[in-house]
């Protein structure tokens, strides 16, 4: 985790005496010196830190400050899921505590080890890799996505992390409920988008983990491989469900419409990186999936984001945000509500 800003003695969210103090009585391995601690850039959801001080340096993941939606911010669940992917083909940062007492720094969190490598959030960070690594890199980030949907989840001890069945028609209450807990003003067309899901769920064909939010920018790429995944970041939204979820959020992602100072990742929308259309067709190959509905699963995608960019667009509105760029961040959904709707119209992926 290079890109870092906003470096405090005490940043928002953290009181490091107060870690330190509960570092010590419960991983005394690990406890030091006085820490450090950087707000990384980049997240506009969980709040993560990179932490120094200590014996070696961490990372430490907690909910937003101010407005924060129920059930979005399960420290729990993340720890959970990163300790049961720990020793799988899927690589995750291995954790190393959890604290659900919020009186130490105000909020649950956990800590993760630190891997170094990039996070490539920009397309002008892709800039220096060859092109080569950069469509490699895309294919490697669908494998590891196979390979998370191909986990056993009863030997992971996942069997019980969701409830598969009815998975999509809840995403799109849920996703609904997020929205009128996050309405700071009028999104023409979100509420056609919502019924319009609503009333045309596919069958899901099987079961699986899944990231909630995959994408280029939430994994580290390797230090010394620009073709390597180091590691898959931000569980917050791991669960049990349909693994054509996933699939259709990366859609979302490559397709995406940007503009400039777009203040969220536009990496995947570089033009050396692999097509929609390339990236789907990659984990078909690996997976042997029925894609025919992916259209519905793209709208969905632009649905969940686009609640989500509501719902950060309602914290900033109530000073509650923490870094650059929120004042952008409203600005983003009404494209994402028109995509869903003309995927939802065409059953189209688009490349």
């Amino acid at each position: 985790m290079s890109d870092a800003a906003n470096e405090h003695q005490d940043p928002p969210g953290v009181d490091l005496e107060a870690l330190a103090r509960h570092l010590a009585e419960q991983r005394p391995d690990l406890a030091a010196g006085p820490l450090r601690a950087t707000l990384v850039a980049g997240g506009r959801s969980n709040l993560t830190y990179r932490v120094e001080g200590a014996r070696i340096p961490f990372v430490l993941r907690r909910p937003p400050l101010g407005h924060v939606l129920a059930t979005a911010h399960d420290m729990g669940r993340e720890h959970r899921v990163l300790s049961a992917l720990a020793d799988s083909a899927v690589p995750v940062p291995r954790p190393l505590l959890l604290c659900t007492d919020e009186s130490v720094v105000g909020a649950p969190f956990y800590l993760m080890e630190l891997v170094e490598g990039r996070v490539l959030r920009r397309a002008e960070d892709l800039e220096g890799m060859a092109d080569e690594d950069v469509r490699a890199l895309g294919t490697r980030l669908v494998d590891v996505l196979a390979d998370l949907h191909e986990l056993d989840v009863e030997r992971a001890g996942l069997a019980d992390f969701g409830r598969p069945d009815g998975y999509l028609e809840r995403q799109v209450r849920r996703w609904g409920k997020q929205l009128d807990a996050s309405r700071s003003r009028d999104v023409p067309g979100i509420d056609a988008l919502r019924d319009r899901l609503a009333a045309a769920v596919p069958s899901s064909a099987r079961a699986a983990v899944l990231h909630g939010d995959y994408r280029l920018d939430n994994v580290i790429v390797g230090a010394d491989d620009p073709r390597r995944v180091a590691a898959v970041l931000d569980w917050e939204m791991a669960t049990l469900g349909d693994p054509l979820a996933d699939l259709g959020l990366l859609v979302v992602y490559r397709t995406r419409p940007s503009a400039p100072g777009d203040p969220v990742s536009d990496a995947m929308a570089a033009p050396q990186f692999p097509t929609a259309d390339e990236l789907v067709a990659r984990y078909v190959g690996r997976t042997g999936a029925d894609v025919s509905d992916l259209g519905w699963y793209a709208a969905l995608g632009d649905f969940k984001l686009a609640v989500i960019l509501e719902g950060i667009h309602y914290r900033y509105v109530q000073g509650k945000t923490v870094g650059a760029g929120f004042d952008r961040i409203g600005g983003l959904v009404a494209p994402l509500v028109a995509a869903g709707l003309a995927a939802l119209r065409t059953d189209a992926v688009g490349s």
